[in-house]
């Protein structure tokens, strides 16, 4: 005898297989759209259109304003507003327009093109507050939902999943930014300082880059990071980072040197110069070390480097493990502060 396969949602099987899968679609597909109608309700009104204006300066001829835009939203009751640095650095006005109509002028309180973020501020009359969640505790496959304006069209709305965490890419100045979420949830120009929200309708994230032509790969700033900056930028106008003072390039480490010094990594930084009265000048650090450690931390790279030199060594006693030739040197040293 043949065995008859009666597929579930066959419309002519007997039973009641059919209409509850049916009901159990409906019922999911109604929850993937509240979650995204809800979270978008209760951050849309916080979003604003952030428009600037750059001075353009051409040798030999008249300089002239070029306008542009981006997106931010607003994260305290006093009016403050957070962005993307590369939206507003150099602006030379800047205005945040609400999607209820609204056109307010805006300040620059601050902005680190390092990690690209920024802080505005506009009068705070009658806001809507997005509230900040916390990026760390994202899942990969998570939904997250993209607002703002992307190509001038105001108040845009997509929806994807956490495609990746704790990525990493660099900066226009350089720098890397890490613990960066991978998103594709849909963005394009102007979104840039958007927010990138959890289905509970909090911040997770600062939009600021999407990878061309690839589809579906785009890139938020962490909010975990966007609080620890703006809270500098708002209490310093900048954020501060130390510095010892060296010019130097990674290199990689001869295996037997590695076993020798009981290394934990196989790279670190080249020292190809030591600024005059610096702390790295004052240590003894010399051209043709190779850092490997900082504050009992590995050092495999210029990125470790600038990862530790954070404003919390400023001044403080530290140790910098150095190898020169066969000797493995620790060194005391007090970071200062950055000027740059």
């Amino acid at each position: 005898m043949g065995t008859t396969l009666t597929l579930l949602s066959d419309p002519h099987a007997g039973g009641t297989a059919g209409p509850a899968r049916t009901l159990a679609e409906s019922e999911i597909l109604d929850a993937y759209s509240r979650a995204v109608t809800g979270a978008a309700e209760r951050v849309g009104p916080a979003v604003v259109s952030v428009e600037v204006r750059h001075r353009i300066e051409r040798r030999g001829r008249p300089a002239r304003e070029l306008p542009g835009h981006g997106s931010g939203f607003v994260f305290t009751p006093d009016g403050f507003v957070l962005t993307n640095s590369h939206v507003v650095h150099d602006a030379t006005r800047i205005d945040a327009a609400f999607a209820d109509g609204r056109r307010l002028r805006a300040e620059l309180v601050g902005d680190d093109p390092d990690t690209d973020v920024a802080v505005i501020r506009v009068d705070p009359v009658a806001l809507v507050i997005a509230e900040l969640g916390d990026s760390g505790a994202l899942r990969v496959g998570q939904l997250v939902i993209a607002i703002g304006n992307p190509l001038g069209f105001q108040s845009t709305v997509t929806a994807g999943v956490v495609s990746a965490l704790g990525r990493s890419f660099r900066s226009v100045t350089g720098r890397l930014i890490d613990d960066v979420i991978q998103t594709d949830a849909a963005l394009n120009p102007g979104n840039s300082g958007g927010p990138l929200v959890d289905s509970q309708g909090r911040v997770v994230g600062v939009n600021t880059a999407v990878i061309l032509p690839a589809q579906g790969i785009c890139f938020a700033v962490g909010i975990n990071t966007a609080k620890f900056v703006t809270g500098q930028l708002i209490r310093h106008g900048k954020i501060r980072r130390g510095r010892i003072g060296v010019a130097g390039q990674n290199v990689s480490l001869a295996r037997l040197v590695v076993r020798a010094h009981g290394l934990d990594a196989k790279s670190g930084v080249l020292v190809t110069g030591v600024d005059r009265d610096s702390p790295a000048e004052r240590a003894g650090v010399r051209s043709g070390d190779i850092i490997v450690g900082l504050g009992g931390k590995p050092v495999t790279g210029i990125d470790d480097l600038h990862r530790l030199l954070a404003s919390d060594r400023i001044g403080a006693q530290s140790t910098i493990v150095v190898l020169r030739q066969a000797d493995r040197l620790e060194l005391g040293i007090v970071p200062e502060e950055s000027k740059t």
